[in-house]
C-alpha cells in the first residue's frame, strides 16, 4: 500500500485545495500561505429561516470560490474528501451536537449530468471524520433553475419551495438533524430542507457548508 501511496504521489502530486500550489512533506490539504490567509468564517449570528444554527469554514470568495466551482463544475471530486475532513475538524471545535446527518440532495437529471452528487461526497467524508454515516433524508423530485440565476433572497426561495421531500418522515422524528450544504448564499435552500424536515417531525435541523456568501461578513 505505501508503495502505491508513493507512485500515485508522483504521478500526481498533492496540491492545496484553494490555489492549486504543489504541497511539501509537511503540508495537508492546504499549502501554509492558504492556511494562514484565507479568511475563516466565523460562528454565524445570523437567522436563516427555518435553521437553528449554522455554521461554514470561509468566504465565497477568491480562491475559496474557484476551489468549489472546480468541485461542482470541472470534475474535481476529490475536494469532497478535503472539505469534508475540514469541515469536520470545525464542527468538532465548535461541539456541535446532532442526532443525525444528511445533506442537501440534487435532482437525478443534475447528478446524471455532473456524474456526481457534490454534496453528497463531503457528507461521506465528515460522517467518516465523525464516524457517523450520513443519511440520505432528502430527494429533490423537481430539476429547478440554479439558484445562481436569482439575484435576491425572495426569487431564491421561491424557485425552491416545494422542490424537497423527505424520504421517511419516521427517521425525522424527534431529532436534531446536521444538514451539509457546499454554498450558502442566502439560506434559501438550506432553508427550504430545513422546513421540509421539520414539518416531517424533526427536533431542529442545523446547518454547516463550506462557504459562506461574503456580504455575511458585514453582519456578524
Amino acid at each position: 500500500m505505501k508503495l502505491i501511496y508513493r507512485l500515485h504521489n508522483l504521478l500526481f502530486p498533492p496540491k492545496c485545495v484553494l490555489c492549486r500550489k504543489l504541497l511539501t512533506d509537511a503540508e495537508t490539504d492546504l499549502c501554509h500561505s492558504c492556511r494562514a490567509d484565507t479568511p475563516e468564517h466565523p460562528h454565524s449570528r445570523i437567522k436563516l429561516p427555518y435553521i437553528a444554527q449554522w455554521t461554514a469554514l470561509w468566504y465565497y470568495e477568491g480562491t475559496v470560490r474557484s476551489s468549489l466551482l472546480r468541485f461542482k463544475f470541472r470534475n474535481a471530486r476529490s475536494y469532497g474528501q478535503i472539505y469534508g475532513r475540514l469541515l469536520a475538524m470545525k464542527l468538532l471545535q465548535e461541539q456541535s451536537e446532532y442526532d443525525l446527518l444528511t445533506w442537501v440532495p440534487i435532482s437525478r437529471r443534475r447528478k446524471w449530468s455532473r456524474g456526481y452528487d457534490q454534496v453528497s461526497l463531503i457528507a461521506q467524508a465528515v460522517g467518516q471524520e465523525l464516524c457517523r454515516p450520513p443519511i440520505a433524508m432528502l430527494k429533490k423530485d423537481r430539476n429547478n433553475p440554479p439558484q445562481s440565476g436569482f439575484p435576491n433572497a425572495a426569487r431564491r426561495r421561491a424557485n425552491v419551495l416545494g422542490v424537497y421531500k423527505a424520504i421517511d418522515p419516521q427517521q425525522c422524528a424527534g431529532k436534531r438533524i446536521l444538514l451539509l450544504d457546499d454554498i450558502i448564499t442566502t439560506g434559501a435552500t438550506a432553508g427550504e430542507c430545513a422546513r421540509v424536515l421539520l414539518t416531517a417531525g424533526a427536533k431542529e435541523v442545523h446547518c454547516a457548508a463550506v462557504a459562506a456568501a461574503p456580504h455575511q461578513r458585514k453582519e456578524q
